[in-house]
């Protein structure tokens, strides 16, 4: 069963990265990643065209209290989002018992293959099994996109099967995983 968890007023920290919930001060910064080509269609969005779409989707981000900003550290500058989404519950049938999510995340451009969103999902992870959160996570990716493939067997996902992704970039085939809390026992949280 999907869970809902508001990550409004929560704040994890890796080594280089602050993950909390979106402000309305990260607009400038959320835009000028998300209106890259590129950036969004890998996650199943089409890049932003302006600052007003940016400014929309950033409220939807506040309002529904489910996707962490990503802020480098250094900088304080968000470069990224990690959502805590709703799963497909018709294709994970066999987990209809119990309580999950899926986690989809973008980064920007200029920061990518730095190892960055494994950090960051290796943090989400933690938090979601060590508050007893979630029994299992799901995740997945285009099949054409490579880099989240690897950010993903890094993180420890088993392949569960591929599925269709139908957003606003069109149909696509899409590579499902799966991440239960026993897959991780011995890990320290």
């Amino acid at each position: 069963m999907n869970i809902k968890i508001d990550v409004s007023q929560i704040t994890l920290e890796t080594d280089r990265l602050i993950l909390r919930g979106f402000l309305d001060s990260d607009l400038d910064d959320f835009n000028e990643y998300a209106s890259v080509a590129g950036v969004g269609e890998m996650a199943g969005w089409n890049h932003h065209k302006s600052k007003k779409e940016s400014a929309e989707i950033l409220n939807e981000f506040i309002e529904q209290r489910k996707t962490f900003a990503l802020v480098e550290k250094n900088t304080g500058k968000v470069i990224g989002s990690l959502g805590l989404e709703r799963y497909n519950e018709d294709f994970f049938q066999s987990f209809s018992k119990e309580r999950g999510v899926e986690i989809g995340y973008v980064l920007s451009k200029a920061y990518w293959g730095k190892g960055l969103m494994p950090e960051a999902v290796k943090e989400v992870i933690r938090f979601l099994f060590s508050e007893d959160k979630v029994d299992f996570i799901a995740c997945g990716h285009f099949l054409s996109n490579a880099q989240s493939k690897k950010v993903i067997e890094k993180c420890g996902f088993h392949f569960y099967g591929n599925t269709l992704f139908d957003g606003a970039i069109g149909c696509v085939e899409s590579a499902s995983y799966i991440l239960r809390k026993e897959d991780v026992k011995g890990e320290k949280f």
